[in-house]
């Protein structure tokens, strides 16, 4: 019988190839010590840094250090069941989180890893953990509103797409309620907005989800999740997570995303615990080195793309928790200098009853009118600086002194000012209604209302506006502008008369 050479040929081909196939050739190494989320790895001489590792168990870990006879890693999951010995793998890929409508209205960690009991997530798509921010000529200047519905905001330190404004004060004075409020006042607006709680304790979380259900906001927002008893690598990953998961709806969708980091200096303590861990040199506040390029380069994201790219946007709110109102340390400096402006608040203001106690001598926005629509910004132009005048103006007048009736007249209208940006949660206000009552405020209408009339006015102005010259109201919002001024003039002052008769009987 003779046998072709050809079939041999072909036959041992197959076999050599199914024989391929069957070999695991991935890199192996072997943990030399393990602790508090950071192993070192002996024998993993190509490793890259930022890659992806497997341990024998299936937690996985991402390089960080590179050294001459050891790599060291960040173990994302529960280091506490890795021990001395164990083999690790490379993956050969960098991190890469899950993105897509699938997530929406969803709370997971920072992999992906839902965390709501509403069940598992298809999973499509993946975005890497870390992604190059867009260069100068993929942008275009910041002169889109993002209306966050709070007056103190809206009028004096506005909110561009694209932006990245700092909310920034103390523990306890409102920072993470002006976020939710503004991830509320998104609703029909076309805003995917993701919130990352950074090192939050889990009850603190779910009230927060709780608040954003019960207003109908989850429907249209990602809540990204690193607990205060997660370990540190998954606090630090957490706010590249969420910015991935927003980025997938810029690029990809062409749309418009909000992201809220709350908050970067947990996350920087994170690091820090992280990089003292990996024997890294501490610097200024035992911070590493490169504190400043950890979130220069995760703010540095947010952008508002051109039209080529599609025009999509992604606005950042990062929160920083002051000490004391140290606004000079090292973190809040650094933030201060990567962002567009800063909302400060501060805890006297908030004790005293002026809620969002946003402090309006510090408070920024160097995008400023640009961000806002015309009529708002012709009424709230001279705001700022009555508001400032009137805090300076307080202080004399505490002192006991004869004051002349011009000084009288403002200090007064100051009150009515403060009383009118003075706002409850969960309860954003529409652009077009913010206008008419600052419209009020600083034309002179409120002057004869008693201060504790103020609040009353502006909820009875504003329905009567809604009832009666709803078409006003409509023109605001659709063009920007007030069309006809005698007409709103005429509105707010028989409004303002019928009321102080009203009151005065």
């Amino acid at each position: 019988m003779k046998i072709k050479t050809e079939e041999i040929k072909s036959i041992i081909k197959k076999e050599i190839e199914g024989y391929k196939s069957a070999l695991d050739v991935s890199e192996v190494g072997t943990v030399i010590q393990v602790g508090d989320g950071i192993a070192r790895i002996h024998g993993l001489q190509n490793a890259m840094s930022g890659e992806m590792l497997e341990f024998s168990n299936g937690v996985q870990a991402m390089v960080l250090n590179l050294e001459e006879d050891s790599i060291g890693a960040a173990i994302l999951g529960d280091y506490l069941e890795i021990q001395e010995g164990d083999s690790v793998k490379r993956l050969n890929r960098v991190l890469a989180v899950p993105v897509g409508d699938e997530i929406l209205g969803r709370v997971v960690t920072p992999l992906g890893v839902p965390v709501d009991n509403k069940g598992p997530i298809n999973i499509k798509k993946y975005r890497p953990l870390e992604f190059t921010a867009p260069g100068i000529a993929s942008r275009q200047p910041v002169k889109e509103p993002l209306q966050t519905g709070i007056k103190a905001i809206d009028s004096m330190t506005p909110i561009g797409r694209g932006q990245r404004e700092l909310i920034i004060g103390d523990r306890k004075t409102g920072k993470t309620a002006i976020a939710l409020d503004t991830i509320i006042n998104q609703k029909g607006k076309n805003v995917v907005c993701v919130y990352v709680a950074i090192g939050q304790k889990a009850s603190t979380v779910a009230a927060v989800v709780e608040k954003l259900e019960e207003y109908g906001a989850m429907e249209y927002t990602i809540v990204v999740v690193a607990n205060a008893s997660d370990p540190a690598p998954m606090q630090y990953i957490a706010p590249y997570a969420g910015c991935a998961m927003a980025e997938y709806y810029m690029y990809e969708k062409k749309g418009h995303t909000l992201c809220i980091y709350d908050d970067l200096t947990k996350q920087a303590n994170a690091y820090r615990e992280m990089s003292l861990l990996l024997k890294r040199p501490p610097g200024r506040e035992a911070y590493p080195g490169d504190i400043f390029y950890c979130h220069s380069r995760l703010l540095e994201r947010s952008a508002k793309l051109n039209e080529e790219l599609g025009g999509g946007s992604l606005t950042a709110l990062p929160i920083i928790e002051t000490q004391e109102g140290e606004v000079s340390a090292y973190i809040p400096t650094n933030v201060i200098s990567i962002t567009d402006g800063q909302i400060y608040l501060l805890p006297n203001l908030f004790a005293s009853g002026v809620r969002p106690a946003v402090d309006v001598g510090i408070s920024v926005s160097r995008v400023g009118g640009n961000a806002q629509i015309k009529s708002m910004k012709k009424f709230a132009g001279s705001l700022r600086l009555d508001l400032a005048q009137f805090r300076e103006l307080e202080a004399f007048a505490q002192m006991g002194t004869e004051l002349d009736a011009a000084t009288q007249k403002q200090l007064d209208r100051g009150i009515r000012l403060v009383e009118i940006l003075k706002q409850g949660q969960y309860v954003p206000m529409s652009v077009e209604e913010q206008v008419s009552i600052i419209f009020a405020g600083t034309q002179g209408y409120l002057d004869k209302v008693p201060v504790d009339k103020v609040k009353d006015y502006e909820s009875k102005f504003i329905a009567h506006m809604r009832s009666t010259h709803k078409e006003l109201l409509n023109e605001i919002s659709s063009t920007g502008v007030i069309q006809n001024d005698d007409k709103f003039k005429g509105a707010v002052q028989e409004f303002s008369d019928k009321y102080v008769a009203e009151i005065s009987k």
